[in-house]
């Protein structure tokens, strides 16, 4: 679900349960879980966000600044990467020669946006094949809160970092995806077609919101 509070888009699951009383998480990687008793209306769960407006911006705002302070990276042959969820030497995936860090770092950049569109492009044909869904279009982008996303006219995207996960992580962010093409919010119905695919796709999550902020250049 999403809704507009003081000019920003909040963007948020919601997981119904037996649970009494309705509560609010935010990981470490910015998804905001609403957790819900059943037959809880979608007006009182958007009231509860907003009544929370302004600590769940002053949150994300904290998150996007950890994001822009990474550890400092070595790029140098030594500097270790990663792709596919293991650790490489730079000189491994680009060529190192005698290139200032500057071009080095644009060159594993551009590195991680052919392998991600290569991987996402050669996945995605399985998913869609057994989701019986298809995309209008599908673009490789740079985003430092997103992994992927699904707009409305189906046009996904998907963020080039994603390249440094494992390919299960990939494979489910993929997933998840191609889920919002038949379920735009990520209600009930939602999740249920994403464990269809994915039984265990809560892990996927889990290792997103453990080693998201180490997969950064």
């Amino acid at each position: 679900m999403k809704i507009e509070f003081e000019n920003n888009e909040i963007e948020f699951n919601v997981q119904y349960g037996k649970s009494k009383k309705i509560s609010l998480h935010i990981d470490s990687a910015g998804r905001i879980t609403i957790k819900a008793p059943k037959e809880t209306s979608e007006e009182i769960i958007t009231s509860v966000v907003k009544q929370h407006g302004k600590l769940i911006l002053e949150k994300l705002q904290a998150i996007e600044k950890s994001r822009e302070n990474p550890n400092a990276r070595e790029y140098q042959e030594e500097g270790k990467f990663l792709h596919l969820g293991k650790e490489y030497f730079l000189n491994e995936l680009i060529e190192t020669g005698e290139l200032e860090e500057e071009e080095l770092k644009k060159n594993l950049k551009k590195f991680y946006f052919t392998s991600c569109k290569k991987i996402v492009g050669e996945r995605i044909q399985r998913y869609q094949t057994e989701l019986r869904v298809k995309p209008k279009s599908i673009e490789i982008v740079e985003s430092r809160t997103k992994w992927g996303s699904c707009s409305s006219d189906k046009k996904l995207t998907f963020n080039y970092r994603l390249a440094m996960a494992p390919i299960e992580v990939i494979d489910y962010v993929i997933i998840h995806e191609l889920c919002h093409l038949l379920h735009m919010n990520h209600d009930r119905s939602f999740w249920r077609k994403v464990g269809s695919i994915m039984p265990d796709y809560k892990e996927k999550q889990d290792y997103l919101a453990r080693h998201g902020q180490a997969m950064t250049l």
